[in-house]
C-alpha cells in the first residue's frame, strides 16, 4: 500500500479536503495519514482538530506552528516553527506522497522540511492568482517545490506548465470544494436560519473579510468601510472570523464591535463546513474577499460582492461583482447583487471550477504514478515562443 500522508491547517482546506481523504482512505492501495498544524492547533481559531476528529479521522502527527500573534514578525516564526516541526515528523517518517493544497503560510513549511528528505510532492490548486496577498508567492514557490500537479481549471494547468513544470506532471481535477458540496447533505434555508437566528423576510449577507496581506497595515480602513456600508443598509449579516493572516486581529475586532451594537448581526469563529455550505445556500448575498466566494458560490448561485485585490487574478462566473475598497463601491456592488434581476440572471450558471469529482481523479493519479528517480527528477520544460524581455 501506497503512504498517503496530507497536511490540513485550517478549517478552508479541511472542507476541501473532505472528499479526497474519504477517497484515499476507501481504496485498497492507498493508506492515509494526516499531518495537522496551523490554525487547526489554535484556541483561537476554534482549535478545529477537534472537527478533524469529528469526522472520524485520525491524526497521525500534530505541528504546533502558529505564534499567537498577527505581527509579520509572528508570522515569519510561525513559519520556522512549523519547517522544524515537520523535519521532526519527517525524520521517523517519510511518506511515498505528501500531498500539500492552496497557498497558506503555513501550509508551505512541510513542503520545505519534506525537501531534504526526497519526499514527492502533490500540491493541489496551483496555477491561480491571489495578487494582493504574499500568498501569490507561497502557491507559485509550492508549485515548483512540487512533483505532482492537480488544477482547478485548464488556465490553471497551462500557468503550471508556463511556470516550467513538465504536462506530464499536471492533472485538470477541478476544484475540490465542488466535490464537498456535492456529496454533504445541507440544511434547508429555514433550518439555517432558525439555527442562527435570522428571520426568512430579511435579506441575509455571509460576510467573510480577510486581510490583504501585501497592504497590512492598512486593514483597518477597508473592514471600516465595509461595516459602515453594511450598517446603512436593511440586512441581516453573519461574519465569520478571517483567517490567520497578518494583521487580521483587527477585523476581528471591528467585527465584534460592530454586532454587539446591532440587531440581526453576528459573528462566529467557525461554522463547520456542513454549516458553511448551508449559509451559501441560504444567503441572499456573499460579501467579503473569500475564495469560496469565487469557487464554491457559483455553485450555489449565490451573488457575490468581491472587494479589493485578494482574489484578483483567480478565474470566476457571473455571479462576481468586482468592486474596490471605497464605499460607494461596496454599496453599488451589494445592490446590484441584491436586485432580483440580477439573481434571476444566474439560473443557468455553471461553474467554471469543474464537476464535483476532482477526489477520483487525484485518487487514481496517486494510484498509477510510477514512484522512484522518475518522480523525484525534476526538468525545466520549456515553452515555445516565450517572450523576451530585454534590457535597454
Amino acid at each position: 500500500m501506497r503512504e498517503i500522508a496530507a497536511v490540513t491547517v485550517s478549517r478552508s482546506d479541511w472542507g476541501l479536503y473532505l472528499p479526497l481523504l474519504k477517497a484515499v482512505r476507501a481504496h485498497p492501495k492507498l493508506h492515509l495519514r494526516l499531518l495537522v498544524s496551523g490554525m487547526h492547533l489554535s484556541r483561537t481559531f476554534g482549535q478545529t482538530v477537534k472537527e478533524i476528529e469529528t469526522h472520524g479521522f485520525d491524526v497521525f502527527e500534530r505541528v504546533d506552528s502558529l505564534v499567537d500573534s498577527d505581527s509579520p514578525q509572528a508570522i515569519a516564526e510561525s513559519i520556522g516553527r512549523g519547517i522544524l516541526g515537520f523535519s521532526r515528523v519527517f525524520s521517523h517518517y517519510q511518506p511515498d506522497i505528501l500531498v500539500v493544497l492552496g497557498d497558506r503560510f503555513d501550509m508551505v513549511p512541510a513542503a520545505w522540511a519534506a525537501l531534504p528528505f526526497n519526499i514527492p510532492i502533490a500540491h493541489i490548486h496551483g496555477g491561480e492568482g491571489t495578487e494582493g496577498l504574499i500568498d501569490e508567492a507561497i502557491r507559485h514557490s509550492l508549485t515548483k517545490l512540487s512533483h505532482l500537479h492537480f488544477a482547478s481549471t485548464q488556465y490553471y494547468a497551462r500557468r503550471i506548465i508556463q511556470m516550467g513544470e513538465e504536462p506530464w506532471r499536471v492533472t485538470v481535477s477541478g476544484a475540490l470544494g465542488l466535490d464537498t458540496i456535492r456529496q454533504t447533505r445541507l440544511d434547508s434555508r429555514e433550518e439555517t436560519l432558525s439555527r442562527f437566528g435570522f428571520v426568512p423576510d430579511v435579506p441575509l449577507a455571509l460576510v467573510v473579510l480577510h486581510p490583504e496581506t501585501l497592504d497590512h497595515r492598512n486593514v483597518g480602513e477597508p473592514i471600516s468601510n465595509l461595516l459602515s456600508v453594511l450598517g446603512a443598509l436593511d440586512i441581516q449579516c453573519l461574519f465569520t472570523y478571517p483567517n490567520a493572516d497578518t494583521a487580521g486581529r483587527e477585523i476581528i475586532r471591528q467585527i465584534d464591535q460592530f454586532c454587539a451594537q446591532r440587531k440581526g448581526c453576528k459573528a462566529v469563529v467557525n461554522v463547520g463546513t456542513q454549516g458553511y455550505l448551508s449559509l451559501l445556500q441560504a444567503a441572499s448575498v456573499m460579501v467579503g474577499n473569500s475564495s469560496s466566494g469565487i469557487i464554491e458560490a457559483a455553485s450555489f448561485r449565490l451573488p457575490v460582492v468581491n472587494i479589493g485585490r485578494r482574489q484578483q487574478g483567480r478565474v470566476h462566473a457571473e455571479n462576481v461583482l468586482d468592486c474596490d475598497h471605497a464605499p460607494d463601491s461596496i454599496m453599488s456592488a451589494i445592490k446590484q447583487a441584491l436586485a432580483p434581476e440580477f439573481r434571476r440572471g444566474l439560473d443557468n450558471l455553471v461553474n467554471p471550477h469543474g464537476d464535483g469529482h476532482a477526489a477520483e481523479r487525484i485518487v487514481d493519479r496517486l494510484v498509477s504514478v510510477p514512484l522512484g528517480k522518475s518522480l523525484i527528477v525534476k526538468r525545466f520544460h520549456a515553452v515555445e515562443n516565450p517572450t523576451v524581455v530585454t534590457q535597454a
